[in-house]
C-alpha cells in the first residue's frame, strides 16, 4: 500500500476501476457521474486516503480554486518592519482564508504598490501566474478603477472592500459615515460639545465617508465645526501624535477626540500624558476598527469595531459561489459595525 503522503489522483483512479478523468469530475462536482460512480469514487478516496491536490482539482478546467487578495504594499510593509503589526491583514486573512478553506479553496495574499506606475503590471503578473477564479480587493484598491478595469478584461470576477460606490464586482462594506456619526453622537450625549476629529488618509474613499459623519453629528446639534479641531492623519501612529501636540497648543484645546483609525488614537492617548492630560479626565478618545492593541492599552480605547474578518468571508463567500454558479459577480452587501465603550471616555470634566 502506497503511503498516505504518495496518493496521487492516479491510485484513486486505479483502485476504483476508473479513468483520472473521471475522479477528477467527481471531486470537482463535475457533470455526467452517476450517483453509484461517485460512491465508487469517494470510497477509493477514503480508503487511501487522498486528499486533492489543487493541480488535481484543475484538471476539471473550470475553476483554479484559488481566490487572490490584493492589498496596498507600501502601509502593509510599514506596518511588518516597524514591527508594529498590521491587524487589518490579520483579520482579512483570518476571515479570507477560512472561509475559502471551508470550500475546498485556497487564499492567496499579494502586495502592489497604488503609487506606482507599474500597478497594472504588478497586477496582471500577478493574475496570469496564478490565475485565481476570483479577486478581493482591500481599500484604496477597492476604488482605483485602473485595477477594476483591468479585472474585467480578464474576465475575472472581483470583491470591493469597504467601497461603496456603484460599480462591477460584489461590494462589502459598513456604513462608515454611520459610524463615524454614531461615535461622535456618544461623545455629544456624554456632554462633550469640544470634538475633535484627526481625519483618514485622503487617498481612502472611507475617509470622507467618516468625515462626513463627524460633521453630520455636530451640525445635528447645531455645532459648527471648529477648522482648527480637524487634524489630517493618514492612519499612523505619528499622525496621532502630531494632532495632539497641535491640539493641545490651542486656546481651547478640545475635550474629545474621534480618530480615524486605532493607530492615530494611539498616538493622541501616548502623546496625551506628556502634555499633562489625562485620559478621560481631561481627554476622552474614541478610535476606528478596534484591533487588540486598543483593548490592551491603558486606557483601554472606545472603539468603533470595524467587521473585518467578516467582509472578507462575505466576499469569498460570494466569489466562489458566482464561480461555481457562473454568476456575474455583481451586488451590494451592508455589514453592521459595533460601537464599544470601554474606559477612555467619560463626561467632561
Amino acid at each position: 500500500m502506497q503511503k498516505k503522503g504518495a496518493i496521487t489522483i492516479k491510485h484513486v483512479a486505479a483502485e476504483a476501476g476508473v479513468s483520472f478523468q473521471t475522479v477528477s469530475r467527481v471531486i470537482n462536482d463535475g457533470p455526467n457521474v452517476t450517483p453509484a460512480m461517485r460512491e465508487r469514487v469517494m470510497n477509493a478516496v477514503n480508503k487511501l486516503g487522498y486528499v486533492p491536490s489543487l493541480a488535481a482539482r484543475r484538471l476539471g478546467g473550470s475553476r483554479s480554486y484559488l481566490i487572490l487578495a490584493f492589498n496596498d504594499r507600501r502601509p502593509t510593509l510599514d506596518g511588518w518592519q516597524s514591527r508594529r503589526g498590521n491587524d487589518w491583514v490579520d483579520q482579512m486573512l483570518y476571515g479570507g482564508m477560512l472561509k475559502c478553506a471551508e470550500h475546498g479553496y485556497r487564499m492567496l495574499f499579494e502586495l502592489v504598490d497604488s503609487h506606482s506606475d507599474q500597478l497594472e503590471a504588478q497586477v496582471q503578473a500577478a493574475l496570469s501566474a496564478l490565475h485565481p477564479d476570483g479577486v478581493i480587493l482591500t481599500p484604496p484598491h477597492s476604488d482605483d478603477e485602473r485595477i477594476t478595469q483591468l479585472l474585467h478584461r480578464n474576465g475575472l470576477i472581483f470583491a470591493r472592500l469597504g467601497s461603496r460606490r456603484e460599480g462591477e464586482g460584489c461590494a462589502v462594506y459598513m456604513d462608515d459615515e454611520a459610524a463615524a456619526r454614531a461615535a461622535t453622537k456618544y461623545l455629544l450625549d456624554q456632554g462633550h460639545t469640544r470634538i475633535a476629529y484627526v481625519e483618514g488618509h485622503p487617498e481612502y474613499a472611507i475617509s470622507g465617508d467618516r468625515l462626513r459623519g463627524f460633521r453630520g453629528a455636530m451640525e445635528s446639534r447645531s455645532l459648527a465645526v471648529r477648522p482648527e479641531y480637524l487634524q489630517p492623519g493618514d492612519f499612523t501612529y505619528e499622525a496621532g501624535t502630531r494632532a495632539m501636540t497641535a491640539l493641545a497648543r490651542l486656546d481651547q484645546p478640545p475635550s474629545a477626540i474621534l480618530a480615524s483609525s486605532d493607530e492615530m488614537a494611539l498616538g493622541v492617548l501616548h502623546a496625551a500624558a506628556p502634555l499633562g492630560l489625562s485620559v478621560p479626565r481631561d481627554l476622552s478618545i474614541v478610535s476606528f476598527d478596534d484591533t487588540p492593541t486598543v483593548r490592551m492599552s491603558v486606557p483601554s480605547l472606545t472603539a468603533i469595531r470595524q467587521p473585518i474578518a467578516e467582509m472578507t468571508a462575505k466576499a469569498a463567500d460570494l466569489l466562489i459561489e458566482a464561480k461555481a454558479k457562473s454568476l456575474d459577480g455583481n451586488s451590494r452587501h451592508l455589514l453592521p459595525f459595533d460601537f464599544i465603550v470601554r474606559d477612555s471616555t467619560a463626561p467632561p470634566r
